[in-house]
């Protein structure tokens, strides 16, 4: 196994800034870009990536430190920043995300005190048995997905305007 929860926060703590500078000032053309009907824009990754923030990674990680597996996982809806009436602007959600990332950054230092915890399991609603390990590296995996998509995403918005140069440019590769 590779994880490390030293290396993990590192990616965890980067994120926030790597989207808030990646993202601040664009255009909404670019924000509002997608890859077509049913699939995110840029905007709606970032309001995902706050609820799992409130909503998923440490829950979870609460529920398998407390309870184990005698207590599911609620279900995290995947989906609810999409019926999420509150508009914000890009500077506003990606202050929130790093607000609740900075927060759930702190109590996770607070609630991993050794490696043994990191073996601990809890029951996940489609999984079953997961253990802490898991969930953490998920966490990990889950930003690293994000940032790869938001960039997908935006690249797409320019797949007719490059021309031939497609064939050269492998984010516009349809796998």
């Amino acid at each position: 196994m590779q994880f490390n929860l030293k290396e993990a926060i590192e990616i965890l703590e980067r994120t926030p800034q790597t989207l808030d500078y990646f993202l601040s000032g664009l255009s909404e053309d670019w924000l509002l870009c997608n890859e077509g009907q049913g699939t995110w824009n840029v905007t709606e990754v970032i309001g995902h990536l706050i609820d799992a923030e409130k909503y998923n990674w440490i829950p979870r990680l609460e529920i398998i430190l407390q309870k184990g597996e005698n207590t599911p996982f609620p279900p995290f809806n995947r989906f609810s920043h999409l019926n999420d009436d509150l508009k914000m602007s890009m500077q506003q959600k990606l202050f929130v995300f790093k607000s609740v990332r900075k927060q759930n950054l702190i109590k996770l230092k607070e609630l991993i005190t050794d490696e043994v915890q990191l073996k601990l399991t809890g029951q996940h609603p489609e999984f079953g048995s997961v253990s802490a390990r898991e969930l953490l590296s998920t966490w990990v995996v889950h930003d690293l997905t994000h940032m790869a998509q938001i960039v997908r995403v935006m690249a797409e918005r320019y797949r007719e305007d490059v021309g031939e140069w497609s064939n050269y440019l492998g984010i516009l590769k349809k796998i």
